[in-house]
């Protein structure tokens, strides 16, 4: 189990820009990605619930509403809305029950957070993934910023696959295997190679990202 952290991840950047001319040439043109971390609490997955299948924009915007209304995001705060509040907050139906359901794993203690950090990825997945709404894009998201593993490349991340795409001239079409193929070659700090690519499709498009 590998992770990154402020002393080794511009070192993780330099060796994957010795090994890969692309990537060089994004910390060439923009920069070093920032190391986009968060904290490995029920609030981070509640944010990362709200951040699937929409853009950064709408899901920070309902985060931020949730925030006014109840400060800081904790199960018993966000189980004593009533739908009308979450629906205040942007909160589909469908994510309503995500994360109800998620708030009601960590107050049972089926689930406990902290039990998941000295574990494999493979063993976080398996107990992210019993939870309805917690798929693997989410489990993949949290294992990356959350819990800074190093060798995670989420394909279900369309800002990511456009970047590959792009980076490495690839055909429209490409198969999601033949694109984990491509990544192979930067295990095992994939998770490093995925915030490079995001960096230069941010920089491209210039996304500001604030939250």
């Amino acid at each position: 189990m590998q992770q990154f952290d402020n002393g080794n991840f511009h070192l993780l950047c330099d060796q994957l820009a010795r090994k890969d001319q692309d990537l060089k040439g994004i910390i060439r043109e923009y920069g070093y990605p920032p190391m986009w971390t968060r904290p490995a609490t029920f609030q981070s997955l509640i944010l990362t619930i709200l951040e699937q299948q929409v853009s950064l924009a709408s899901a920070f915007a309902a985060f931020k509403k949730l925030r006014e209304k109840i400060g800081y995001v904790t199960p018993a705060k966000l189980l004593a809305l009533t739908d009308e509040e979450m629906r205040a907050a942007y909160f589909t139906r469908q994510k309503m029950g995500y994360a109800r359901e998620l708030a009601r794993a960590i107050q049972s203690r089926k689930l406990i957070l902290k039990k998941l950090e000295p574990l494999s990825d493979e063993e976080v997945r398996a107990q992210l993934i019993q939870l309805k709404g917690i798929g693997h894009w989410t489990i993949d998201v949290y294992l990356m910023h959350a819990l800074q593993r190093t060798d995670l490349f989420p394909l279900g991340d369309i800002a990511l696959v456009n970047s590959l795409k792009l980076i490495k001239k690839l055909p429209s079409d490409i198969s999601k295997e033949e694109m984990l193929n491509v990544a192979e070659a930067w295990r095992p700090n994939r998770t490093i190679a995925a915030m490079m690519l995001w960096h230069a499709y941010i920089k491209r498009k210039g996304i500001i990202i604030s939250h």
